[in-house]
Formats: C-alpha cells, sequence, structure tokens
C-alpha cells in the first residue's frame, strides 16, 4: 500500500471516497465495518456520503482496522491504498463523467457551506432585530 496522491488525493476523492474504498479493498459490507467500529450504519453511510466525518478516536480504529494511516484517510497521503486498476472497459467517457461527477460534488459542498454562513449572518441579523 502506497500512496497515490492523482487518485486519492484532495483534488480526486474525499474523506468518504477513501473511506468506502478502504473498507471494499479490505472486503468489508457497511454493515461489519460498523459493528467492528460500535457505530450505527448510518453513521458509516454518513461518512462514506461526505454527510459528517468521525471523531479522532473513531478516526484512528478506522484506519487501524483498515490498514491506512489516519491522514491518508483525512487528506490522501500517507500510507493507503494503490489506485485501481484500470480494466478494458474503463473508457474516456466513463472517465469523464467520474471527473464530472466529482466537480459537481465538490461545488455542491462548497455551496452547502456558503448556504450556512448566508443562514448563519441571517439568523443573526434578525436576532439583532
Amino acid at each position: 500500500m502506497t500512496e497515490n496522491q492523482d487518485w486519492y488525493g484532495p483534488d480526486a476523492a474525499t474523506f468518504g471516497d477513501r473511506v468506502a474504498a478502504a473498507r471494499e479493498n479490505s472486503g468489508m459490507s457497511q454493515a461489519a465495518l460498523a459493528k467492528r467500529l460500535g457505530v450505527k450504519q448510518s453513521t458509516l453511510r454518513g461518512w462514506e456520503d461526505d454527510l459528517s466525518e468521525p471523531r479522532a478516536n473513531r478516526l484512528s480504529t478506522l484506519a487501524g482496522i483498515l490498514g491506512v494511516s489516519m491522514m491518508w484517510l483525512i487528506n490522501g497521503e500517507g500510507e493507503g491504498l494503490d489506485a485501481p486498476e484500470e480494466g478494458p472497459s474503463a473508457d474516456a467517457s466513463a472517465r469523464d463523467v467520474l471527473n464530472e461527477l466529482r466537480e459537481l460534488r465538490s461545488d455542491m459542498l462548497k455551496r452547502a457551506e456558503q448556504l450556512g454562513r448566508l443562514e448563519k449572518r441571517l439568523r443573526t441579523a434578525l436576532q439583532g432585530e
């Protein structure tokens, strides 16, 4: 297992992408990993869907179970997974769609953060009245 910044780095993959990839690489289902971690499957699903992130103690346990470093899970650097080998069926159009989906996800996350900031400003303004 080595780092691969092109495939799992911060510009190409999210925390959730790396958790899901490491879990799949280990041959575990979401239910099995959640049970080993002592969390609900919905909690693990939230991590993989980038809706939330684990606390440091769970992150450490997660990394240990999956055989990757915490830093790799966080930012794609350090001991993690090699990039998956592309088979003959992975054509350019499929890669283009995947790249577009990743860009859209990134944009959506930024927009969600912007929405949260605006909502906070609005609440603050309304409380001042």
